[in-house]
């Protein structure tokens, strides 16, 4: 794979002949001041403005970071920052992909801008797209030339960088974070690239009602804007019409891209939209986020485990049920798959949202979680102790103790749990749904077992109750 090198003269052809570009190449802001949205970075003695002033003139000041690292959802400007600021400081660009370039490349590209720097003075900006992709070893071999100053890299990514970037180029990184762009920003750039010479030169208009279905398809999009702005066009200048109209552009487009990419941080917050939704109660906004799910192309198998555990999580013995349905969800999605496994999974979803709610179990199993950690257990009752072993009754164990079976009610009153943790009360049971079975049961059970056990001593099997 050949890396995408921004020359001057490439760029120089791209003027002489803009419509052998998309229309997102050709709208690519050549200046920081054509930048849309992004203004916290933009600002005056904002960190990028630093940086290109640190640059610009090609020479002067003090040396820039050797990395930058943008991070921000997809189309709002990380290829259009980083190419802004190799222009303004007039360094050579070399664009990298995660996805298709290996060692290999980046091998070649920096002793590329070596060569460059040592022999004729020219620096180079290495543009590395989603680096998350990259694995540890492969951003590993990045470190010698951001630490040499071989080259300024400027990486991006949709995900979180402080869990997909390793620890020694992140700390070697100022970190930018882009924000997802507004209606306005997206607007405006939709308006200048209908006019703009560079653009769409005025071949066409767009009206109120076709620019607000493009914003409401872009998402904060900026390059999905212009794509679809590009295909509805072209496809009312074929058939001869001024006006980019509404039924033009809803047939050019055919729908909407699901704003969501299941691979980067959006995978995360919309399955959490999703269970917190359900957690919530609100069966329509967990089918709306089931939905971008599933439009998303996400793997239902992991939907499914979702739900499963929303089931015990938040629901619980509120209703025994929801568990149920959650497995037989999963089971049935293994079975069948998409599309009919969305059926399934929406089955699911409306039962466990209108279910009655209980965080108790959740509760329960946490804080007994947390007194074992805090080392708060102590020893297992001798009478509780396996006693099939030879030995075993010389020490003592099993020794006293009553099989529930064998008394009435099947309740044996006894110590179960550590003398360390006598009386210690983990589970309280709500009086949502079933639960509330369940809270009066818990409570008869503890009265019997606490009891006889004042009446037998700690730690010993006694009588049989009642």
């Amino acid at each position: 794979m050949e890396p995408d090198l921004f020359t001057a003269a490439a760029e120089e052809r791209r003027e002489k002949d803009p419509g052998s570009s998309p229309l997102a190449v050709r709208m690519r802001p050549r200046t920081l001041d054509e930048v849309v949205g992004q203004q916290h970075l933009l600002r005056p003695g904002a960190p990028l403005r630093r940086l290109v002033g640190e640059g610009a003139g090609g020479g002067g000041g003090p040396a820039g970071p050797a990395s930058v690292l943008l991070w921000g959802p997809p189309g709002t400007g990380k290829t259009t920052l980083a190419y802004v600021v190799s222009q303004a400081t007039r360094k050579r660009f070399v664009e990298l992909s995660a996805i298709t370039a290996g060692v290999k490349e980046v091998r070649a590209v920096i002793e590329g801008a070596r060569r460059a720097t040592g022999g004729y003075g020219e620096e180079t900006v290495l543009f590395l797209d989603e680096i998350h992709r990259f694995s540890k070893a492969q951003q590993d071999s990045l470190l010698p030339a951001v630490e040499n100053r071989w080259v300024t890299l400027i990486a991006a990514t949709t995900e979180n960088p402080y869990f997909s970037v390793i620890s020694p180029l992140l700390s070697r990184s100022l970190l930018l974070t882009l924000e997802p762009l507004s209606e306005d920003d997206v607007r405006g750039l939709l308006r200048r690239a209908v006019t703009a010479e560079r653009g769409l030169g005025g071949a066409v208009t767009l009206p109120a009602e076709s620019e607000e279905h493009l914003l409401r398809i872009a998402g904060g999009d900026a390059r999905r804007a212009l794509t679809a702005l590009e295909a509805a066009a072209g496809a009312a200048l074929a058939q001869g019409e001024p006006e980019v109209s509404l039924p033009t552009l809803e047939a050019a487009v055919d729908r909407a891209a699901v704003a969501y990419d299941r691979d980067g941080d959006q995978h995360y917050d919309v399955a959490s939209a999703l269970i917190k939704s359900v957690r919530g109660s609100d069966v329509d906004a967990a089918l709306h986020y089931l939905a971008r799910m599933i439009e998303a192309g996400e793997d239902p198998r992991f939907i499914a485990r979702r739900l499963m555990i929303s089931a015990s999580e938040d629901i619980g013995l509120a209703d025994s049920s929801a568990l149920q349905t959650a497995v037989a969800a999963a089971q049935a999605v293994a079975m069948i798959g998409f599309p009919e496994a969305a059926l399934t999974l929406a089955h699911a979803t409306v039962a466990l949202a209108l279910a009655p709610k209980s965080n108790a179990v959740t509760k329960a199993i946490g804080a007994a979680m947390d007194d074992v950690r805090a080392g708060r257990a102590g020893p297992v009752p001798a009478h509780l102790r396996d006693g099939h072993y030879k030995g075993a009754e010389k020490l003592g164990h099993a020794q006293g103790y009553v099989y529930p079976h064998d008394v009435p009610g099947a309740i044996a009153a006894q110590r179960y749990a550590p003398d360390a943790l006598a009386g210690r009360r983990y589970y309280e049971p709500t009086r949502y749904g079933a639960e509330a079975r369940y809270a009066e049961v818990v409570e008869r059970v503890r009265e019997r077992l606490a009891g006889t056990a004042r009446q037998d001593g700690p730690g010993r099997g006694g009588g049989a109750g009642d």
